[in-house]
């Protein structure tokens, strides 16, 4: 195992941590996730780091075999929580697909402020943050996933990810070896 480091234009970008998500069952709580995110946004902040909250509104036009009950989501279904902001200096994406970056702006963001790397956290592991990872590695983005700052609804599809799918796309690590390597 490589030992984690970080780049000095490295941001955060927490994905799908708003309302309506946090609120779906998860293979481990969602609000152990959401605290390690906000101290991992505030530790960003602290040292002039961009934070970048991502959040979904609606989803790929294609066809799927999932069952997803269609329902009208509550009006506040895609707030971010407030346990993360947005606070000034955050930038919010909006993506209409698992990835962030997709059909957003997020990568033109990421370039405009010379960002090298990025941390993901957030919900679904294996949806949402895997999507973001490879789209990351793909575009040339150094990656590390805090890998206690994010779950997923299905523990396997989390494990599969986390075990062996993220090495292959960057580095991963802890919440606190992440805080302290930005000391």
């Amino acid at each position: 195992m490589t030992a984690t480091v970080l780049d000095p234009r490295t941001a955060l970008v927490v994905v799908d941590l708003q309302k309506g998500i946090v609120a779906l069952p998860t293979a481990h709580p969602a609000d152990g996730v959401i605290a390690r995110s906000a101290t991992l946004a505030d530790a960003f902040r602290a040292k002039g780091l961009p934070v970048f909250l991502v959040r979904v509104t609606g989803g790929a036009p294609g066809r799927n075999e999932s069952r997803v009950p269609s329902r009208e989501p509550a009006a506040d279904w895609a707030e971010i929580v407030p346990e993360l902001g947005p606070l000034d200096g955050d930038t919010v994406i909006t993506k209409q697909q698992w990835g962030a970056f997709h059909g957003t702006a997020l990568d033109l963001e990421l370039r405009r402020r010379s960002i090298t790397q990025v941390v993901l956290t957030g919900i679904a592991t294996s949806i949402g943050v895997e999507s973001t990872a490879r789209a990351a590695h793909e575009h040339g983005y150094h990656v590390t996933v805090a890998t206690d700052a994010v779950t997923d609804m299905d523990g396997e599809a989390h494990r599969n990810s986390v075990e062996k799918i993220f090495p292959r796309l960057g580095e991963t690590d802890t919440t606190d070896a992440i805080v302290k390597l930005l000391g």
